[in-house]
């Protein structure tokens, strides 16, 4: 196994940083042969099998070709539970887990009723059905791909959620009553801001996830903005992943439409990310 850890490293020295190098191995190393980073050590001696380096060695290809690791080894870890990801979803983000987090930690009332709109991997919807007591939770995504990645990551983690296939800029949900919560993280990144973005993202993640006209950018925002006011409650709460450029824009999008108590909280990375409104 030794000489298996020095390809990886010197494979994957050239384009990222020592950390990176060894979370990658990490990963490799804990999929292919079901190895967890302290027996690297114990068991440096352990013989690998030629389809064991086989695989790695393709592994390593697709890395050098960008594409990220979540995409290769087929799942990802989001708020501690394990969520299978493809190139019909986009990836979680650690600011989505901050916006999960955040609804965890404000919302304590038993059988909550939310919606999550733009559900992708179902991360969001999942972790609240898991986190929140007694919640009913609907999730809502124009692409059948994603859907059916949704409810595969739902019956792995043990959660209950409902999963409806609709375009929110052309239909709405058909609920069995009003709403406690909705939640979105909607595409949001224009199309202008591409040249700064990585390769990795632009290369494999679906854009109909990420992006949005230049002229339109808060097209999401005001379409959800409209159905929180016919779907939640009276006092019911508005929770938003946002664009960090758009902070000020949004929140007119909510005052306009006279939601209250319209709050813009950063990230861990000082960025405007999400927002907090009342029905």
């Amino acid at each position: 196994m030794n000489e298996t850890l020095a390809y990886l490293k010197q494979a994957l020295g050239n384009q990222n940083s020592p950390e990176e190098v060894r979370s990658l191995i990490h990963l490799i190393m804990k999929k292919v042969c079901r190895l967890e980073p302290h027996q690297l050590f114990l068991d440096k001696d352990k013989d690998l099998s030629d389809a064991e380096k086989a695989e790695i060695r393709l592994i390593v290809q697709r890395l050098s070709r960008q594409e990220p690791i979540q995409y290769i080894l087929g799942e990802t870890l989001f708020y501690g539970y394990r969520f299978r990801v493809t190139p019909a979803v986009l990836i979680p983000r650690p600011e989505t887990e901050e916006l999960v987090e955040r609804i965890i930690r404000e919302e304590k009332t038993e059988r909550l009723q939310v919606l999550d709109i733009g559900t992708g991997s179902g991360c969001i919807a999942v972790s609240l059905a898991r986190q929140l007591n007694q919640a009913s939770v609907w999730a809502v995504d124009i692409s059948e791909e994603a859907l059916s990645v949704a409810r595969e990551n739902a019956k792995r983690n043990l959660a209950e959620v409902t999963f409806l296939q609709m375009d929110v800029l052309q239909a709405e949900p058909e609920l069995p009553g009003k709403l406690d919560l909705l939640v979105s993280n909607p595409p949001y990144v224009m199309n202008g801001e591409k040249q700064a973005m990585e390769q990795n993202v632009l290369n494999y993640e679906p854009h109909q996830a990420l992006f949005v006209s230049d002229n339109d950018p808060l097209v999401f925002y005001r379409a959800i903005a409209d159905l929180g006011r016919r779907l939640l409650k009276e006092g019911g709460r508005l929770y938003l992943e946002i664009n960090a450029a758009l902070g000020k824009e949004t929140l007119d999008v909510l005052k306009e439409r006279q939601y209250k108590e319209c709050q813009l909280e950063k990230d861990l990375s000082g960025k405007d990310r999400m927002i907090k409104a009342i029905r």
